[in-house]
């Protein structure tokens, strides 16, 4: 259990080293979204289908994944769509390919969808290379180009703010 601590402790010094490297402002383009990908927790993602609600009410979506965030238990199956804090190391290094994979692969969009700090849900936002992120305001608005003062559980609202904003920006239609 001290050792968990003590990785966290490092990793967590290294998210907030990145995290001051990052620019105040991102430029933004003006690029039209197409791809979205969201970061959730796994209770999130048990309790609203995120995906298939974004990909309803804001149709240039062509496609949307989604990964999130549960706890590491040895009884539980690898799976595809989710990492466990047991997939980045104390340095910050990914060792789960297909997380590495999700966070490198150039989404027009990231939905940071989760409303309270986790380290590894965040550091994965940072580490992304989407064009532009979304994100919750309780989180860290350091992370995100857009932030959304919402509940998560009111995930309605939350699509008619992001449609909102992302028709004002001109990145759908």
């Amino acid at each position: 259990m001290a050792l968990e601590k003590l990785r966290k402790q490092f990793l967590l010094k290294k998210f907030q080293k990145e995290l001051s490297l990052t620019p105040e402002t991102r430029t933004p383009n003006s690029k039209q979204i197409h791809s979205v990908a969201i970061l959730t927790t796994l209770e999130l993602f048990e309790e609203i289908d995120i995906a298939e609600l974004i990909h309803y009410n804001i149709k240039s979506i062509r496609s949307v994944q989604v990964y999130y965030f549960k706890a590491f238990r040895k009884s539980d199956a690898k799976d595809f769509k989710h990492f466990t804090e047991k997939d980045i190391d104390w340095s910050g290094k990914v060792k789960d390919v297909s997380l590495e994979s999700f966070i490198d692969n150039p989404f027009d969009l990231l939905i940071g969808y989760f409303d309270v700090h986790n380290l590894y849900l965040e550091y994965c936002a940072l580490k992304s290379k989407a064009t532009f992120k979304i994100g919750f305001a309780n989180v860290n608005d350091k992370l995100y180009d857009l932030v959304v003062s919402e509940d998560p559980k009111n995930i309605d609202s939350f699509i008619e703010v992001i449609k909102k904003y992302l028709e004002l920006l001109h990145k759908i239609e």
